[in-house]
C-alpha cells in the first residue's frame, strides 16, 4: 500500500494519505513521505497548488501514540527520540509554508493534535461538515505545544488556550469562525470545493503567487513600520516582472493576458 498518494491534475498535485486504518497518524513513515513529497514539488515550477487530503473516515489523527509509547524503551526514557520526532515534524510544517505553492487542507472527519497542527499550518483550508478539530493531548497529559504554535497564529489566542487546556472539540462551523478554516462544504462536495479553489489559484501569474506567498509570511514577523518597507519592496520586484507588465496591459486592453509562467 502506497503510505501518500500522489496525484497531479495540470498545475494542481493532490497528495492523498493513505493510512485509513491508522487514521492517516503522523507515523515515521507518513512524516518522511510528506516531507519528501513537498520537498519534490518545491523544486518543481509546472506545479502551482497542491492538496492535501486523507482516506478513510479521518483527514488525520495527530502522533501514531503506538511509535512514540515504543520511543519509551530506549536508556534515556524516549527523550532524544521524542526531540527527533518533533523537530522531523515541525520541520515538515516548516516546509509546508516556505514552498513557493500554497497548499489546501481538504479536511473531514477530525483533524486532531498534530493533524489539527497540520491543518492550522496550510495556506487554506477546505472542510466538510461534520469535521471534528481538537488539539487533545492534554487529555491523556500531554498538552499540545508545538500544535500550539501553528494554531496561535491561525485563532485568537483566547479560543486557542481554551482549545488547548479543555481538550475539547470545535466543530467545522466554529472553525470557520475563529479562522481555522477558510470554506465549509458539504462533505460530498468536498473534493469538488477544494479543487475549484486550487484551479482559481493556479490559474493566477505562477511568480507573482510565489513572490506574495513568501511576503505574506515575512511580514507578519515583522514591525508594522518594517512590515510596509519589506512589502514595498516586494511590490517592486513583483512590478518588474515582464509577465506582471502583460497583465497589466490586457487588464487595460480588456483582455485575457498571455503569460509565459
Amino acid at each position: 500500500m502506497t503510505m501518500l498518494e500522489i496525484d497531479r491534475d495540470g498545475a494542481v498535485v493532490h497528495l492523498t494519505m493513505n493510512a485509513p486504518g491508522r487514521l492517516n497518524a503522523l507515523s515515521d513513515e507518513m512524516l518522511a513521505a510528506l516531507t519528501d513529497a513537498l520537498d519534490d514539488i518545491a523544486q518543481t515550477p509546472e506545479a502551482r497548488v497542491v492538496t492535501l487530503a486523507g482516506r478513510g473516515k479521518a483527514f488525520c489523527a495527530g502522533h501514531d501514540l503506538k511509535q512514540m509509547t515504543a520511543l519509551r524503551q530506549s536508556d534515556d526514557g524516549g527523550a532524544a527520540g521524542f526531540k527527533d520526532l518533533f523537530d522531523r515534524c515541525s520541520r515538515l510544517m516548516a516546509r509546508i509554508q516556505a514552498m513557493p505553492q500554497p497548499v489546501i487542507a481538504s479536511v473531514h472527519g477530525i483533524a486532531t493534535a498534530a493533524g489539527c497542527q497540520l491543518v492550522a499550518t496550510c495556506d487554506l483550508a477546505v472542510a466538510a461538515e461534520g469535521t471534528r478539530f481538537g488539539v487533545n493531548g492534554v487529555n491523556i497529559g500531554l498538552f499540545c505545544s508545538t500544535p500550539m504554535v501553528a494554531l496561535s497564529r491561525n485563532v485568537p489566542r483566547k479560543q486557542a488556550f481554551e482549545m488547548l487546556t479543555t481538550g475539547d472539540f470545535i466543530e467545522a462551523d466554529r472553525a470557520r469562525e475563529i479562522g481555522l478554516v477558510n470554506r465549509v462544504v458539504p462533505e460530498h462536495m468536498l473534493a469538488m470545493e477544494t479543487q475549484a479553489l486550487a484551479q482559481q489559484i493556479a490559474s493566477k501569474l505562477g511568480v507573482a503567487v510565489k513572490i506574495g506567498k513568501q511576503a505574506f509570511y515575512e511580514q507578519l514577523q515583522m514591525p508594522v513600520d518594517q512590515a510596509y518597507i519589506y512589502a514595498g519592496d516586494v511590490m517592486v520586484e513583483n512590478m518588474l516582472h515582464e509577465d506582471t507588465q502583460e497583465g497589466i496591459q490586457a487588464f487595460l486592453e480588456k483582455r485575457d493576458p498571455e503569460w509565459r509562467q
